[in-house]
């Protein structure tokens, strides 16, 4: 039944942030779409087909295939992603809770966001920053994306606040009890992220803002990289942990289940914040001046990151199989059967999850101090990145919406709707897995990541046969843009209320092994000590080198290729 607009404004009034919550969403939902608008015109270049000049035409501003690139990952990548996680890390904790965020505080990150992507957007359709989504010195961009760039990001650093808040004042009304597992997850992510993001606010404050400003005459490329892949391998678990999150404690209920421990989701979330920073340098394996002794050791803890997605893996495989054996499922897999393959909240992150399956596995060989050489900067490193952030990030993000856009609004999903929904999650992993063969192939065949290659269509005949794994892909990835885009704002703009889907609780999983003030879950709540733990095995991982860089600066001038 329809419901007068003074019901939602009560609403809205008892749960301000559920607005505020809508707002960043559908900032970086069309953040997203503008992106990936972007990627079937990158998936034919690595087709061997030059569609950039038909999109030159249908948009001027576009001046070359290294704009859109670096449109599409900065969109996709580094916009999309933030606003989800400033989104889902904030309204979930402030939901289990029944607390209220400080709004005042949540609307200055909202508005810190929009102005700082509107700032750094500027110059990238002016084609004034055109510097991929690395921004790697000595590239240099207009001083506004830079700018614009940092103002964005920082506004994470409100939100890390508000999350520290809530946690306070529930620790404030209830001393002595252990942290309840959404909120501990949204404080160790953050606490992460805040670790995290110190590389690239150090790189924007002493380096790019000074040197697009003038003020500077050149800088260390090294030494900007360096600061980069401290924030830029742990920004792939800023993208993630969002999405685990989901999937520890809702996917569950989806599927008519219960998670089967507590305990193994603290501790895995607890495992990325120790090991998620410390570990850039095998992003940099070719890169002269650092010791190769420091970048086996950050091989070698890149390698045990694994280890606490290895643990997701079992505990939701069992979590999905109990909920398969409560709905009926019988037998070895007659489970998988029973469980809800009809609801697109259940099937998008799931089929997210089977993709960051071989995801995982070629991180394995990435961060390989030996097999890295084999792959390194070719299109297999692109096709890694599609199983991670385009399958299992953007998958779970798109199947959230279907419980919580009611929740937020009030706005019903018809069963057509349902449909749609499915259509477009099927399409979008069957897509992403065609690209991500192609992709990897390609890298196999030492084809470039990152290069223009349809301007030379002769130059990788051997790579013929993936090439056209890119066309399917790219074809299969739009039909599946179009159909969300369609449902997105088919949902948005329905004027249909229903006061009981905005009332209604978060769905929540329980879990079968709860914290049940055990004393390794004591041990794990001391959140203020495993920072600090974390924030040590940083200065240690980083620390000497950084120091041996900054002693031999080698600043170059910047310069401005496409």
């Amino acid at each position: 039944m329809a419901v007068r607009s003074g019901e939602m404004s009560r609403i809205y009034e008892a749960h301000p942030e559920k607005k505020a919550t809508l707002y960043f969403l559908v900032l970086g939902f069309i953040a997203v779409i503008v992106g990936s608008l972007f990627g079937p015109f990158q998936a034919l270049n690595y087709g061997n087909v030059d569609a950039y000049p038909l999109l030159k035409r249908l948009l001027p501003f576009v001046q070359s295939y290294y704009q859109g690139l670096t449109l599409h990952g900065v969109l996709n990548a580094i916009v999309f992603t933030q606003l989800f996680a400033q989104a889902i890390m904030v309204y979930l904790p402030a939901r289990e809770l029944n607390m209220r965020p400080n709004m005042g505080l949540m609307w200055l990150s909202w508005w810190m966001a929009f102005i700082g992507l509107v700032v750094a957007a500027l110059p990238l359709l002016a084609n004034e920053a055109t510097v991929l989504y690395t921004f790697y010195p000595p590239l240099k961009g207009h001083w506004a994306f830079y700018l614009g760039a940092s103002l964005f990001v920082l506004s994470t650093w409100v939100s890390i606040y508000l999350v520290l808040d809530l946690w306070r004042r529930w620790k404030a009304e209830n001393p002595g009890k252990v942290t309840p597992l959404v909120t501990y997850m949204a404080v160790v992510f953050w606490l992460m992220w805040f670790i995290a993001s110190i590389g690239l606010v150090l790189e924007a404050v002493l380096f790019l803002l000074p040197w697009s400003f003038g003020l500077i005459q050149g800088v260390d490329p090294l030494i900007a990289r360096t600061l980069f892949w401290w924030t830029g391998h742990p920004i792939v678990y800023f993208w993630l942990l969002p999405a685990y999150a989901i999937i520890y404690t809702v996917l569950p209920k989806q599927a008519g289940g219960k998670l089967v421990s507590d305990p193994m989701a603290r501790l895995a979330f607890l495992l990325f914040l120790l090991l998620s920073t410390p570990v850039g340098f095998h992003h940099q394996f070719a890169d002269p001046g650092i010791d190769p002794t420091w970048k086996m050791i950050h091989s070698v803890l890149t390698l045990f990151v694994a280890v606490p997605s290895l643990m997701t893996a079992f505990t939701i495989a069992a979590s999905l199989e109990f909920a398969g054996r409560m709905r009926g499922g019988k037998g070895l897999f007659g489970w998988i059967r029973a469980l809800p393959w009809d609801n697109p909240a259940f099937v998008a992150p799931v089929l997210g999850l089977l993709g960051f399956i071989p995801g995982g596995a070629g991180g394995i060989v990435n961060a390989s101090f030996t097999l890295d050489y084999v792959v390194h900067n070719t299109a297999w490193i692109p096709g890694h990145f599609h199983l991670q952030v385009a399958s299992l990030v953007t998958l779970t993000a798109m199947g959230s919406l279907y419980w919580l856009i009611p929740n937020l609004t009030g706005k019903p999903i018809s069963d057509a709707q349902r449909r749609l929904g499915l259509a477009v999650v099927w399409l979008w992993f069957l897509g992403m897995m065609v690209m991500a063969v192609g992709l990897h192939w390609q890298g196999l065949l030492n084809v470039p990541r990152r290069a223009y290659i349809a301007q030379v269509p002769d130059a990788y005949p051997h790579a013929a046969l993936p090439m056209v794994f890119n066309i399917l892909a790219g074809i299969i990835l739009l039909v599946a843009l179009l159909l969300f885009i369609y449902g997105l704002f088919s949902v948005l703009l329905g004027r249909e209320r229903r006061a009981e889907l905005a009332e209604a609780p978060v769905p929540f999983a329980e879990a079968i092994s709860g914290p049940e003030d055990r004393p390794l879950v004591q041990a794990m709540d001391r959140i203020g000590f495993w920072f600090a733990v974390a924030v040590i095995l940083v200065v240690l991982a980083y620390g000497p080198t950084l120091v041996q860089l900054f002693s031999n600066l080698n600043p170059v001038p910047g310069f401005r290729l496409w």
